[in-house]
C-alpha cells in the first residue's frame, strides 16, 4: 500500500482515526488485530506500535551509519520520555531519508510531533511503559549494527538476545498496559511478565525463519550458527538459495522446534488473561495461530527459497480468526485446537532453556 493522503488532511482526523491511518500503512497485521482491544487499550496499544516503527526505521535507514543510527534512536528515546522535541528530532531525521524507506515510514517520521502529543496524552503509567520499551528497544537494536550479520549470529543466547530487543520488549509493554488496564490481570503479573518474553521471541522467530531468503538478500543473516554446528557443521556463511544440505535442514528445524516451544508459553500467556476479555484473548490468539501456521508450512518445506513460498493464505488466515472467536472463551477449547495445529511441528531437543528475562 502507498499512502497517497496528504499529510495535511491528516490533522483533521481524530486521534484514533489517525492512528489507524498510520497502522494502515506501515503494518496492515496490527492496524487488523489492535481494534479488537478494549477502548481503553487500544489507542495506547496503537501509539506504541507506532513509536516502535519509528526506531525500526531509523535502525533500517541504509542511508544511515551505525553511530548516526544510535545517536537518533537516543534521541528519539528522549523525545518520548518529553525531555526534547519531537519537531526538532523530525527536521534533522527526515530529509535524511533515502527512496530505500517505505512513503509510509517517511509520513510516519513527518507526523511524530502528533504521534507524541497522543503518547503524552496518556496517563503516567502507560507512558512509562512505552517510554521503557522505546529506550530497551533503541539501545539493545543499536548493539547489534556493528555486527558482521552475513555470517549469522555467534550464538543461540545472541539470537535471544535480538529477540528482546525487537520483541520481547514489546511484551513487557503490552503486559504492563494490561496490568493497568485490568486488576485481574495485575494478579498475574510476575509471571505474564516472563511468558511475555517467551511469547514475543516464538513470533520474532517464526519472522526470521520466514524472512530468511529477504535477509539473506541483504547481506544479513539473523540465524545462531551454534546450533548448525550442532547440526553437523553447516556454515550459514555459505548460505545460498536452492540448497539442499541435510546439515542446514536439521539445524533449522532445530529452530522451529524451538519457536513452536516458545508459542506454546504465548498460549499460556494468553490463557492467563479472563475469558470474559474476549477482545485482550483474540488480539492475542490471531498472532499465534498465523505464527504457527507458518511455522508448519516452514516444516513442511524447509528447503524453501521464497518467503512466499511459506506465506500463509488468506483463506488461512480468515480461518485462524473465525476460529478463535469461536473459541476465544474456552481454555480447554483454544488448548486442543493449539495442540492440533501443532502435530506433526519439531519439538525442542530435551533440556532446551528458553530464555528468560529476569526482572
Amino acid at each position: 500500500m502507498t499512502d497517497t493522503t496528504p499529510l495535511n488532511a491528516l490533522d483533521s482526523l481524530s486521534a484514533d482515526a489517525f492512528q489507524d491511518h498510520l497502522l494502515q500503512g506501515v503494518s496492515r497485521t496490527f492496524a487488523l488485530t489492535i481494534p479488537q482491544l478494549p477502548e481503553g487499550l487500544a489507542r495506547p496499544v496503537a501509539n506504541a506500535y507506532l513509536l516502535c516503527r519509528i526506531v525500526d526505521t531509523i535502525e533500517d535507514e541504509v542511508s544511515l551509519d551505525a553511530a548516526q543510527k544510535r545517536h537518533f534512536c537516543t534521541w528519539f528515546a528522549e523525545v518520548v520520555r518529553g525531555e526534547k522535541t519531537p519537531e526538532s528530532l523530525r527536521d534533522h531525521l527526515g530529509p535524511l531519508l533515502s527512496e530505500s524507506t517505505r512513503p509510509e515510514e517517511h509520513a510516519l517520521i513527518a507526523v511524530m510531533p502528533r504521534v507524541i502529543a497522543i503518547t503524552h496524552g496518556f496517563d503516567p503509567e502507560q507512558r512509562e511503559a512505552l517510554a521503557l520499551c522505546v529506550v530497551i528497544m533503541a539501545e539493545g537494536m543499536a548493539n547489534f549494527q556493528n555486527l558482521d550479520l552475513s555470517q549469522g549470529l555467534p550464538t543461540l543466547k545472541d539470537m535471544d538476545r535480538y529477540c528482546y530487543y525487537v520483541a520481547g520488549v514489546v511484551g513487557e509493554m503490552l503486559t504492563r498496559l494490561f496490568c493497568h488496564y485490568s486488576k485481574d490481570i495485575a494478579a498475574h503479573r510476575e509471571e505474564m511478565m516472563a511468558l511475555a518474553v517467551s511469547f514475543g521471541q516464538g513470533l520474532q522467530m517464526t519472522n526470521i525463519l520466514k524472512d530468511l531468503w529477504d535477509d539473506h538478500a541483504r547481506g544479513v543473516c539473523w540465524l545462531p550458527q551454534d546450533i548448525f554446528d550442532q547440526a553437523g557443521g553447516f556454515p550459514l556463511g555459505s548460505l545460498e538459495p536452492h540448497h539442499h544440505d541435510h546439515r542446514f535442514q536439521k539445524g533449522f528445524l532445530h529452530l522451529v522446534g524451538i519457536a513452536h516451544e516458545h508459542l506454546k508459553n504465548a498460549l499460556r500467556y494468553t490463557l492467563m488473561i479472563p475469558a470474559e476479555e474476549k477482545g485482550m484473548r483474540e488480539f492475542c490468539l490471531w498472532a499465534i495461530g498465523m505464527a504457527i501456521l507458518t511455522l508448519r508450512k516452514i516444516a513442511g518445506n524447509p528447503d524453501f527459497s521464497r518467503s512466499v513460498d511459506v506465506k500463509i493464505t488468506r483463506r488461512s488466515v480468515k480461518a485462524t480468526i473465525a476460529t478463535c472467536r469461536l473459541l476465544r472463551s474456552s481454555n480447554a477449547g483454544l488448548k486442543a485446537v493449539f495442540h492440533l495445529a501443532g502435530q506433526g511441528l519439531p519439538r525442542a531437543p530435551a533440556g532446551t532453556e528458553l530464555f528468560q528475562i529476569n526482572h
